[in-house]
This record gives C-alpha cells, sequence and structure tokens, in this order.
C-alpha cells in the first residue's frame, strides 16, 4: 500500500506575491515529504482538480488535504468538502481533509518563537 498523497491547500489570489508566500512557506514540506503539493482553493494554479487528476495519473488514489488556513471558517466548513465530494466523483479517488493548521498546538508555539525572535532584535 503506498502512503496518501499530502496536499497543502491555500486559499489562492490572482496576486502571484502573494501565491510566493505560501510557496515559500510550503516548500520545506514540499523537500521533506515525497510526493507533497501545493494547491489553491481559487484564484491560483494549481487547483486542487489538477493536482488531484496529476496524481491519479500517476498512480496515486488516496490524498490528504492540509488547509494552510488558520481557522475552518465557511471555506473549510461547506466550500472545500463540496468540492472535495465532486472531485472524488470525477476521479475515484479517496480524499481526507485534516483539520486547519491554525487548530494545531504547534503553530501557536511557532507564532510564539516568531514574537520573541522580534523581541530580541527590538532597540532597547
Amino acid at each position: 500500500m503506498t502512503s496518501p498523497r499530502i496536499i497543502l491547500l491555500a486559499h489562492g489570489s490572482s496576486d502571484k506575491r502573494w501565491c510566493e508566500t505560501f510557496e515559500q512557506l510550503a516548500d520545506p514540506t514540499l523537500k521533506a515529504v515525497d510526493n507533497a503539493r501545493i494547491a489553491y482553493m481559487e484564484l491560483a494554479e494549481p487547483s486542487m482538480d489538477t493536482v488531484i487528476a496529476e496524481g491519479v495519473a500517476e498512480g496515486a488514489s488516496d490524498f490528504i488535504i492540509i488547509p494552510l488556513f488558520l481557522a475552518a471558517g465557511r471555506h473549510l466548513r461547506k466550500d472545500v468538502p463540496a468540492m472535495i465530494k465532486e472531485l472524488e466523483h470525477t476521479h475515484g479517488a479517496s480524499i481526507h481533509l485534516a483539520p486547519p493548521i491554525g487548530e494545531n498546538p504547534v503553530l501557536g508555539q511557532a507564532i510564539r518563537d516568531v514574537v520573541m525572535m522580534q523581541l530580541e532584535k527590538a532597540p532597547s
């Protein structure tokens, strides 16, 4: 049995600079996890459909979507699950939606670390 493919899901924006920020954020994971990809919910490519279609064409059938969202708002409660249902039907894949990264306490610790670094750099 092969491991599920990981998809780091960002909202998306027509502003390429916005997308570049998420691509930089995703880069360590993409380098560390085989076949992990970033995808965008809307307004940018690659879309979830593109990434899942490519994965299925390469023989993958199981995907885990890790939302790069701080909280589960309307998009994660309604829009993304509806998209997943359609993608499962279209591609014959099994797609699991993980909780948003903002619900993980490790992110809170990382934010604390960033604040502490800024305080160290602050003029006395």
